[in-house]
C-alpha cells in the first residue's frame, strides 16, 4: 500500500473528527450491513402503500416541512463535500491520482474518516426524500427509488470492507448532493431558479456516473497488481450501478431538457 509523507497539506481536523472512532464504526457496519435490505424493503412498502393510501386523498402542500428537509441535507452535503473534497485534493497533491484512489487512508485518515461514515449512514435517512414524493402526488419515476434503495445497499456493502475507490465515490456524492438540495430547498421556498441551474445539475450527475465507471474499472485493473483492495463481486456491482444510472440519468436529461426543447420548438 502507498505510503504519503507530505502532511503540509494535510487540513487540520475537527476535534470530533479526530475523536471519531472508525474501527468501532467500521466493525458496527460489518455487524450489521445486512440491516440494509430490510430498510430497503420497509421503504419500498410505505412508498408504494403510502401511493395507494394517498390516492383517494388531497395532496398536501407540505412546504415548509420540505423547506427544512432539503435545506438541512444541502447544509450536511454542503460541509460533508468541503472536508472530504480537502482530503481527496490533499491526497492528489502529495501522492498522486493513482493513490487517490486505491489508498484506505480515506476510511481512516483524521479529517474523512468521520464524513465516510455519516455518508453511509446518511443513506437511511435519505429514504425520507421520497415520502414528500408520495404526500405531494408527485410523480414518481423509476430513478428515484431505485436510486434510493441502490445507493443504500451499495453503500453499506462496500464501507465494511473499506474498498478502493470509496473516497472518490463519496466525496462526488456529496457535491452533487449539495448542489441539488440546495436547489430542492430554493424551490420549495418559492424561490425562482434559472432553468440552467437544474440543467447544471442533472449535467454533474451524468458526470459523476461516467467517473464512476471510470474509478471502477482502474480499481479492477490495478487490483491485479496487489495496491488496490477491493474484491471483483463488489467491482462487478459497483460498475452495473453506475452503468444503470448512467443510462437512467442521461434519459432524464433527454426526455427533460432536450425533447421537451424540441416539442415546445415545434408548438
Amino acid at each position: 500500500m502507498m505510503e504519503m509523507n507530505d502532511t503540509e497539506l494535510l487540513p487540520s481536523p475537527f476535534g470530533f473528527e479526530r475523536r471519531f472512532d472508525e474501527r468501532g464504526a467500521i466493525r458496527w457496519m460489518q455487524e450489521n450491513w445486512s440491516k440494509s435490505f430490510m430498510f430497503s424493503a420497509l421503504y419500498a412498502a410505505l412508498v408504494f402503500g403510502g401511493q395507494h393510501y394517498m390516492k383517494p386523498r388531497p395532496k398536501l402542500n407540505l412546504r415548509l416541512p420540505l423547506v427544512l428537509w432539503s435545506l438541512s441535507l444541502a447544509i450536511f452535503s454542503i460541509i460533508g463535500a468541503v472536508r472530504t473534497g480537502s482530503y481527496m485534493i490533499h491526497i492528489l497533491r502529495s501522492s498522486g491520482f493513482r493513490c487517490s484512489i486505491c489508498d484506505q487512508s480515506f476510511y481512516n485518515g483524521p479529517v474523512s474518516k468521520f464524513w465516510a461514515y455519516a455518508f453511509v449512514l446518511s443513506k437511511a435517512p435519505e429514504l425520507g426524500d421520497t415520502a414528500f414524493v408520495v404526500l405531494r402526488k408527485q410523480k414518481l419515476l423509476f430513478l428515484h427509488w431505485y436510486h434510493h434503495i441502490t445507493v443504500l445497499l451499495y453503500s453499506w456493502y462496500s464501507y465494511k470492507d473499506m474498498v478502493a475507490g470509496g473516497g472518490w465515490f463519496m466525496t462526488m456524492n456529496y457535491g452533487v448532493h449539495a448542489l441539488m438540495y440546495s436547489y430542492y430547498a430554493a424551490r420549495a421556498a418559492g424561490l425562482r431558479v434559472p432553468r440552467p441551474f437544474a440543467v447544471l445539475i442533472t449535467s454533474t450527475q451524468i458526470a459523476q456516473m461516467v467517473m464512476g465507471l471510470t474509478v471502477s474499472g482502474l480499481v479492477y485493473r490495478w487490483m491485479q497488481q496487489g495496491d488496490c483492495p477491493s474484491r471483483v463481486d463488489n467491482i462487478t456491482w459497483a460498475t452495473l450501478m453506475y452503468l444503470s444510472y448512467l443510462l437512467l440519468f442521461s434519459n432524464f436529461f433527454y426526455q427533460t431538457y432536450l425533447r421537451r426543447a424540441d416539442k415546445a420548438k415545434t408548438q
